[in-house]
């Protein structure tokens, strides 16, 4: 079994539709946090509150019940809800710090991660194609990710705070690998982001925040595009690919989500940051055709 750490588990073309899709959808999540008029904590809480009526309805409708997940189970989802709402607490607060694309690359430090855990857990270096697709993906992040520090030093406690988020989002990551082991997907979700929720209220309310929004359509979204779609997508793929995969398929969403801040906010992209892009797909295209 350790062997197949660096292998898809199941090759299969609508899981890997749904691993890419899931990241697109994720990656317009800061874009949405701007847009909301209530505070970054809140909007997180809204985010994950609005979805989960849905996700368990749907995960109902896939044969999940309550009644017949392990005890063992609930443990690991209580561990992944916790970190998923720290992750998101530092994240929302770190987007309005720095730059959308700063923000998703630092948040999905996770890809580099999964990748290490990966290597310590199959206790074997991946093969030539696929080392050459981690070079490809890092070298590409790097190009991304030195901008901000570079060019504007402002951001460094906001991509602080957003790497803070992508240390979280690995180990809720790691929890929810574990968790899909035994456990629908949607179900799975489902009982994640409740816990998670119980968490940012708290949050919202002690930070003094903002809890309604006078404008809905931001939340809204952002609990269909990041939540529901995004998240729902990426936790039914977590089964069928290596940590590789799914940590290289995770740097899609800064790319995007850079794309993004250019076309809303005017955050200028250059050369590098088109060629960082472009080196993370390359990544994903070999790493998929192995």
């Amino acid at each position: 079994m350790p062997t197949k750490i660096f292998h898809q588990q199941s090759p299969k073309a609508l899981a890997f539709l749904a691993l890419i899709a899931g990241n697109i959808a994720i990656a317009f999540g800061p874009l949405l946090v701007r847009y909301a008029d209530s505070g970054p904590i809140a909007t997180g809480f809204w985010r994950l509150a609005l979805a989960t009526p849905f996700l368990f309805l749907v995960s109902h409708r896939f044969g999940f019940r309550l009644s017949t997940v392990r005890p063992q189970t609930f443990l690991l989802v209580l561990i992944a809800g916790v970190f998923f709402g720290i992750d998101i607490i530092a994240w929302h607060i770190g987007i309005f710090q720095t730059k959308l694309g700063n923000a998703t690359l630092f948040a999905n430090c996770a890809s580099l991660l999964l990748v290490i855990y990966g290597v310590v857990v199959a206790r074997k270096l991946p093969g030539k194609w696929q080392i050459m697709s981690v070079m490809l993906a890092f070298v590409g992040a790097a190009l991304l990710m030195g901008q901000s520090l570079e060019l504007s030093p402002v951001h460094f406690a906001g991509d602080l705070l957003c790497l803070g988020a992508g240390l979280t989002y690995t180990i809720y990551l790691l929890m929810m690998m574990r968790v899909r082991e035994n456990t629908e997907s949607w179900g799975a979700l489902a009982m994640a982001s409740t816990v998670a929720a119980l968490v940012l209220l708290p949050a919202a309310l002690f930070a003094g925040e903002q809890i309604l929004p006078a404008v809905w359509w931001p939340v809204l979204l952002l609990a269909f595009t990041s939540q529901f779609l995004g998240q729902g997508c990426l936790t039914y793929a977590l089964p069928h690919f290596s940590p590789l995969v799914i940590g290289l398929a995770l740097l899609l969403q800064p790319a995007l989500s850079a794309t993004a801040g250019w076309f809303a906010f005017g955050e200028a992209l250059t050369l590098l940051d088109f060629t960082g892009s472009l080196l993370v797909m390359t990544a994903l295209v070999l790493v998929r055709r192995q």
